[in-house]
């Protein structure tokens, strides 16, 4: 049975996860208004990625017993200036995130919740790769600044980021069910 404490711990992570796929939908829409289509896909397979990442605290919190609550959820932001201001707010988001699995590492610790430990070890390695691909992405725009070739280069390789089967992020696949 997972302690109290934790167990809202992992319910705000939920909601942290939740308003992370809320912030990539706004980015995507944000990119799509650019006819940027290949980070506006970049974004709408992120913000899949964050649905699934909570579903995968959900569903942790009812296998060890506890309770799950869902809470409010803001907007973060909804306007950029530019893509590059985009990824910069993503790598920052993706920082913070990291800054919130290690919290829940070292509660779960505190608390000797040792069944938690492999699902937080996998979000601490996800959270690598996450920090890693938003960053080099908001360093890749940097370095093009006002090229549009080179942005447009850029947008058509993030726009090769698939989607797993089926996705409701998936602008084909939403109307393949149509």
């Amino acid at each position: 049975m997972i302690g109290k404490k934790l167990n809202d711990a992992l319910n705000d992570q939920i909601k942290n996860e939740l308003e992370s796929s809320y912030l990539y939908l706004a980015m995507a829409g944000y990119f799509e208004s650019l006819s940027l289509d290949g980070m506006a896909n970049w974004m709408r397979a992120q913000a899949h990625e964050e649905m699934t990442h909570a579903m995968k605290f959900f569903n942790h919190v009812l296998e060890r017993g506890g309770k799950v609550e869902l809470k409010d959820l803001k907007l973060l932001k909804s306007g950029w200036e530019s893509p590059l201001e985009a990824f910069r707010d993503a790598h920052k988001h993706e920082q913070f995130i990291s800054g919130c699995i290690d919290a829940l590492i070292a509660l779960a610790r505190k608390e000797q919740e040792f069944a938690s430990e492999p699902l937080l070890s996998w979000f601490v390695n996800e959270q690598v790769e996450e920090e890693a691909n938003a960053g080099r992405i908001a360093e890749q725009l940097a370095m093009v600044g006002a090229d549009k070739p080179g942005l447009l280069m850029i947008d058509r390789e993030l726009g090769a980021r698939p989607f797993p089967a089926a996705s409701p992020f998936n602008p084909q696949a939403v109307v393949a069910a149509e």
